[in-house]
Formats: structure tokens, C-alpha cells, sequence
């Protein structure tokens, strides 16, 4: 597997800094968060600047664009309930899926993530899954002869690997996979290990997470227990990306999140057995001990 961090972890630092650090902490790649086309909400948002400018500051660093992380979701109401499908036009989360999935695919990344997200306490589930589906079909579509994938990542009504399968199952496309977090899965009573084994192969990436008193934390010093996740990942043989998320963005953490990003790193190397060596290139910095 491939070890990448997400940018919630830095969203003020520039994609300049964000390439170079990568590198420098043994990371193999970089999950850039995106709000779409003219948000300056992160500094590092890909967004801001033109894709070649992107590859070419990645480019030496030997790190990859591992995923293009964007808040497209499925679950819009129909409206008015009816007749609101032929009135509408395209929804809004497949025409930001397909936003993202072209600079994705600029920017030669494999993989941008999206959310089913939350069916209504008024609608049954079976009339929300459907409507989701609809939209994942088309928004899949999107990503036709680009050579990029979608990863919906579990949470609201499907916090669960078996709960996404239900979807990937409707879909039944191998453009469509999951992003797996086995922090949000564990909150609806879903281990790790089972969680990966029902993926099986449509597992296209895994958030590692951890925290302490409801605060993030590095690797290891929490009570997440990603040990255990990257173990069982490895287990079966997972050749993916493993995403290290640091919720600096959305908690507010303060402190510059360098160490902890660096010391992550080389915690879930030694999980896995590996330790990083600095030589030039994050694609040649692996060596097994």
C-alpha cells in the first residue's frame, strides 16, 4: 500500500509547500481537498492554479496527486417530489463530480472521492437509495475514457462497508469504488478488518485517523487503533492508497502541523515493517528492515 496525507491537515500552506514537504516526511502522495472553481477556502485548494502548474511542482518530488477530495454528494430532494426529475437539470453533485473528475484527470490522479451522504427520515430507504444510485450512475459516466475512479467515502446513511455496498452493488461499475474510514464505521459498529474484507477489491483507499479527548492526533496516540487498520490492509495485501487525515482544518488545531504529519509517517512505516531513507525521490525512499 501507499502511504498519502490529506491538506485538512494544512489548508494554509501553498500546493509549493505542500509537494515539497511530502517528499521531505516520506510520503509517496498527496490527497488535495477542493471546494471547486473559485474557492479560496485552503491555500492548497488545486483549483487555484492551472493543472500543468500542479504537475509540474509534483514532478520532482516524485510524490503523486494521489486523489482529488471534493464534497460532491447524491442526495438532493427532488423537487417539487414528483415531476422535479424532468424539471431539473443535471444535479449539482454529478456536475461537480465531472468538474473534478477532468481536473483529476489534468492532473493525472487516479481518484476523486465523493459522498452518498443523508436520506431524509421522510423518505423511505429504498426511494433515497434509488435516487442516489441514479445520480452515481451518471456521475460514474463522467469518468468514462479519463482514466480516473470514484471512491465514495462512507458516512450519514451509509457509514458502513456493508451499507456502500449497497450502493456499489446497484452501480455495479469498476469505476466506482470506496474510501473507506474505519473511524466512521467503528461509530456504527463495523470493525476494521470485516469492513475491508466485504470491500474486497472495490476498495480503492482508506482514511487512517486518529484522536485523543475528541482532539486529532499523530499515528498511534490516539484510541482509533489504526494499527490495527494498516495491519489488516496489509493482511489482505492492499495496494491502495492509505490516507493520513489530520481534521486540523475543521477542529481548528492550532501549531504547525509538520511534526505531527512527519512523525505519522514514520509510524505507519514501522507498521508495515519499512522505514524511510531519504534519498532524492518519495518513490525511492522505502526499504524494507
Amino acid at each position: 500500500m501507499k502511504l498519502a496525507f490529506s491538506t485538512v491537515a494544512c489548508p494554509d500552506w501553498t500546493l509549493d509547500r505542500v509537494a515539497t514537504f511530502a517528499e521531505q516526511a516520506g510520503y509517496q502522495g498527496v490527497e488535495l481537498r477542493t471546494f471547486g472553481s473559485g474557492s479560496t477556502q485552503f491555500a492548497c485548494d488545486p483549483a487555484l492554479s492551472e493543472p500543468e502548474k500542479v504537475r509540474r511542482l509534483f514532478a520532482p518530488t516524485g510524490c503523486d496527486v494521489a486523489c482529488i477530495a471534493t464534497s460532491a454528494r447524491f442526495d438532493d430532494a427532488l423537487s417539487p417530489p414528483i415531476i422535479g426529475h424532468i424539471l431539473d437539470g443535471t444535479p449539482k453533485g454529478v456536475v461537480d463530480t465531472g468538474w473534478a473528475v477532468e481536473l483529476a484527470a489534468r492532473l493525472e490522479a487516479p481518484l476523486v472521492r465523493v459522498f452518498a451522504y443523508q436520506i431524509p427520515a421522510s423518505e423511505t430507504r429504498s426511494s433515497g437509495v434509488a435516487r442516489i444510485v441514479d445520480r452515481l450512475e451518471l456521475a460514474v459516466a463522467t469518468a468514462r475514457n479519463t482514466g480516473v475512479r470514484l471512491a465514495i467515502e462512507n458516512g450519514g446513511s451509509f457509514p458502513t462497508a456493508a451499507s456502500l455496498s449497497e450502493l456499489l452493488d446497484r452501480v455495479n461499475n469498476p469505476l466506482l469504488g470506496a474510501a473507506y474510514s474505519p473511524i466512521i464505521a467503528a461509530q456504527a459498529g463495523e470493525g476494521a478488518s470485516g469492513g475491508i474484507n466485504v470491500l474486497g477489491d472495490r476498495l480503492f483507499s482508506v482514511k487512517l485517523k486518529d484522536y485523543a479527548d475528541g482532539k486529532p492526533q499523530e499515528l498511534g496516540k490516539g484510541g482509533a487503533n489504526a494499527e490495527a487498520t494498516v495491519q489488516a490492509l496489509a493482511k489482505v495485501g492492499f495496494t491502495g492508497w492509505a490516507v493520513y487525515e489530520l481534521d486540523r482544518a475543521w477542529l481548528g488545531t492550532p501549531g504547525d502541523p509538520s511534526e505531527v504529519l512527519t512523525s505519522s509517517a514514520r509510524t505507519f512505516f514501522r507498521w508495515i515493517g519499512k522505514s524511510f531513507e531519504p534519498s532524492g525521490t518519495a518513490r525511492g525512499v522505502l526499504s524494507v528492515r
